[in-house]
């Protein structure tokens, strides 16, 4: 009796043996879509590819991004529904306007695909559409945090120039800048659209009929690098106040002179990087963190540049 114990335990074990090793097999190969609302034109975006395909790399699992071309939210609702339909392993998406893609996503879940939202959206509307987790920068709380610093160095007036008002974490920015500073937002925030000379031509003639801002919020290269240019033909560049979201060449580069205040980084490198290495972890081996992983707010200044230099529009 003992002897046949004993030989049943043997063969459990090696049958758990083998099914283990059946397991770890079939978590080879994983495949993980990043879905981004962002236009082809966006450069800002090169960090969040070149992260996803680090963690790729590293991790040694087949990794897509897909965007809508010109950033057109419905386009990109169809994107997550054809990126659900091929099957993969887990999704990685931006939510940018809940209201447009919350649909897909929840039908992604239902399917039995893992999501992980990133970016914009909220830790609380990452729940709601079922998502794993939420990774990202707070958007009206980096706004707010933007707000108080300003304050706190003398601004009452500002210019919100917002490239992407179609999406409404973009006017989250600027709401909280306005509610930091302890203002109304009012008719401050500029719809400047994305080509280049329109929004260098667009806050030339708000300053113009505005001469009395203290302050400029941009929200990214998009909005930052021609609001640069506009300050250095109207003559105010170093002499009115500016901060912007999120880092580049020349936004670095109008830290340095002076000119810009402040980036605030909200790390995209890490953003898509970290999906990708929590779904492979989490399908491997069950493990996942239990909280949601805030990537920024981080104030980066003239003090802190040289890494940001070195890596700006790369990984930073």
């Amino acid at each position: 009796m003992k002897k046949f114990s004993k030989n049943v335990t043997l063969a459990m074990t090696v049958a758990a043996a083998a099914l283990v090793s059946a397991s770890a097999a079939s978590a080879e190969g994983e495949r993980y879509v990043l879905v981004s609302h962002a236009p082809d034109s966006d450069s800002w975006w090169n960090t969040i590819k070149n992260g996803i395909a680090l963690a790729g790399e590293q991790m040694d699992v087949e990794v897509e991004y897909r965007n809508p071309p010109t950033g057109d939210l419905a386009d990109m609702a169809r994107i997550i529904e054809q990126a659900a339909a091929s099957g993969p392993d887990g999704i990685i998406t931006t939510l940018s306007d809940y209201d447009v893609l919350s649909g897909p996503i929840q039908a992604a879940v239902d399917q039995g695909i893992d999501v992980i939202i990133m970016n914009s959206g909220t830790p609380e509307q990452a729940r709601e559409v079922g998502a794993l987790m939420y990774v990202g920068q707070p958007e009206y709380d980096a706004g707010y945090a933007a707000g108080l610093r300003a304050a706190g160095d003398g601004v009452g007036s500002f210019l919100c120039v917002n490239h992407y008002i179609s999406s409404p974490s973009s006017t989250e920015r600027c709401q909280g800048f306005a509610d930091g500073l302890g203002i109304d937002l009012g008719d401050q925030m500029i719809d400047s659209g994305q080509d280049p000379a329109e929004i260098k031509n667009r806050v030339l003639a708000y300053l113009n009929a505005n001469p009395d801002t203290d302050a400029i919020l941009t929200l990214g290269p998009t909005s930052a690098d021609p609001t640069l240019l506009a300050l250095d033909e109207n003559g105010m560049a170093g002499d009115i106040y500016f901060g912007t979201f999120d880092l580049g060449e020349q936004i670095v580069e109008g830290i340095k002179a002076g000119t810009i205040q402040w980036g605030i980084d909200q790390q995209p490198f890490l953003q898509a990087y970290l999906p990708v290495v929590v779904l492979t972890n989490y399908h491997r081996y069950g493990v996942l963190p239990g909280n949601n992983i805030n990537s920024g707010p981080g104030f980066v200044t003239a003090d802190g540049l040289t890494l940001v230099e070195e890596f700006a529009g790369e990984y930073r």
